[in-house]
């Protein structure tokens, strides 16, 4: 189960491995009108994000009898991002990896908020959204965002259409998840722990200190680059600027990490990228 889905893996007829997310929801009965507003305003969404370090939505399907709504995207075989930063028994992630990462969300956080008009933040980004490829690229995946959707209600009589409809999430929030996405990841700590409160208050003492700047690095990590642990500290600081209006975009973010990290676009993608077949079977599928 992810986020109010159950998601199940796909394999084509040309072997192209799937994601398929399924609402958990049974009947047209438990399924309100601001739901499925929602759900078409998702899918509209999501159809024009086309970028290698996203999950791509390439189909959808719907029923009302038997009711289903589901929604195929790429399927990313080596999980999230969270489990292979807090899970023991998943492969750990070296410094060169993790910077890879960084490098593949903020490209497509970038496009995502200048590339598309209107610009698309992302609804939930945290570690759990950041999905890895074979070869441990990044895809941001929007898939959790369906959790809201079947918790929608019908509005009243006398209420806007919209009054229950998913918030928006702007361009500043998406900034400063990325800077607690990046503590995450060179950190290796959780971004909320009961124990440890937010990552942000824990960091707080070491961003504004160049001599405890090390003491930020995952313990596990063999070796670090300090000139670009320097850069991404200074990222982090500016994006959790507590006014919005002075946070950074994701374009300046972008571009300060390539001073220091020299992964290009095209570098931070994964290396083969099945979609465009998956998406020519679906649609020969359709076609017939």
């Amino acid at each position: 189960m992810i986020g109010g889905c159950t998601v199940y893996k796909g394999t084509l007829s040309s072997c192209v491995e799937i994601a398929v997310a399924s609402i958990s929801v049974s009947s047209l009965k438990e399924w309100s009108d601001n739901s499925e507003i929602a759900y078409r305003r998702k899918i509209d969404s999501l159809s024009r994000v086309n970028h290698k370090n996203f999950v791509n939505l390439i189909g959808f399907c719907e029923e009302n009898e038997p009711f289903s709504r589901m929604m195929v995207f790429e399927y990313a075989p080596n999980g999230t991002l969270f489990e292979h930063l807090h899970v023991k028994e998943m492969e750990h992630l070296d410094w060169t990896a993790r910077v890879r990462i960084i490098m593949g969300v903020a490209y497509c956080l970038q496009y995502m908020h200048d590339d598309l008009n209107p610009p698309l933040p992302h609804s939930n980004l945290s570690s759990k959204t950041v999905f890895l490829t074979d070869d441990y690229a990044a895809k941001v995946g929007e898939i959790a965002s369906l959790e809201g959707i079947t918790k929608l209600k019908s509005s009243g009589d006398g209420e806007s259409e919209h009054s229950e409809l998913p918030p928006v999430v702007d361009q500043e929030l998406n900034v400063y998840s990325f800077g607690v996405l990046l503590l995450e990841i060179i950190s290796g700590k959780l971004a909320y722990s009961e124990k440890q409160g937010p990552i942000e208050k824990w960091a707080s003492e070491h961003l504004n200190d160049k001599g405890s700047i090390s003491k930020m690095i995952d313990p596990i990590l063999k070796s670090f680059k300090y000139e670009e642990l320097e850069v991404i500290r200074d990222v982090v600081r500016e994006c959790l600027l507590s006014d919005p209006r002075q946070r950074p975009t994701m374009k300046d973010v972008t571009s300060k990490l390539r001073q220091a990290i020299n992964i290009a676009p095209e570098q931070a993608a994964p290396r083969l990228s099945p979609l465009w077949w998956a998406e020519l079977e679906i649609l020969s599928m359709e076609a017939t």
